[in-house]
């Protein structure tokens, strides 16, 4: 599973363009068309609190890269299922700057990143959202991650330029 910091660094990206990505999709309500799965006005019963300008034809879960990818082009970071990330949860913020900082050696659970097909406030739907679990849920899946190796380039392994 990535760490809660590289899940949230990946779902920020934004490739250059300028603006804020406070949602999966940029930084405004509502979300555009084919942004993700929320609930949505094809949740009405199963949420009073639906997102009801907004229509991605899943009331439940929908296929995985249903709908458009981020930057980097990764699919449902925001919407579908929220994420289990690898870091214990802790609501103790540190002062200092990390790189690629891990969280706690334990906790009352892992952290839960991202929204899913149950929500819809903005408080849900925003990328810094986070909860926290023990046990699985309708609406919690996972992302699977991995270190790349750090190659180091020597003369020997270049190609010959083909021209």
């Amino acid at each position: 599973l990535p760490t809660e910091a590289e899940w949230a660094w990946v779902a920020r990206f934004s490739g250059g363009l300028t603006g804020d990505r406070r949602f999966a999709w940029g930084a405004t309500m509502p979300p555009p068309e084919n942004a993700g799965n929320f609930a949505d006005a094809s949740a009405t019963e199963y949420f009073p609190n639906a997102l009801l300008g907004y229509l991605d034809g899943a009331p439940l879960t929908a296929r995985v890269a249903s709908f458009e990818p981020n930057p980097l082009g990764l699919f449902d970071l925001g919407g579908n299922v929220a994420e289990w990330t690898n870091d214990y949860y802790s609501s103790a913020a540190g002062t200092e700057v990390l790189i690629d900082p891990v969280g706690p050696a334990s906790g009352p659970g892992r952290v839960i990143r991202g929204s899913s097909w149950r929500e819809s406030s903005l408080s849900d739907l925003r990328l810094v959202a986070r909860d926290f679990g023990t046990d699985g849920q309708v609406d919690v899946g996972f992302r699977l991650a991995r270190y790349a190796p750090q190659i180091e380039v020597t003369e020997s392994d270049e190609q010959p330029d083909a021209n």
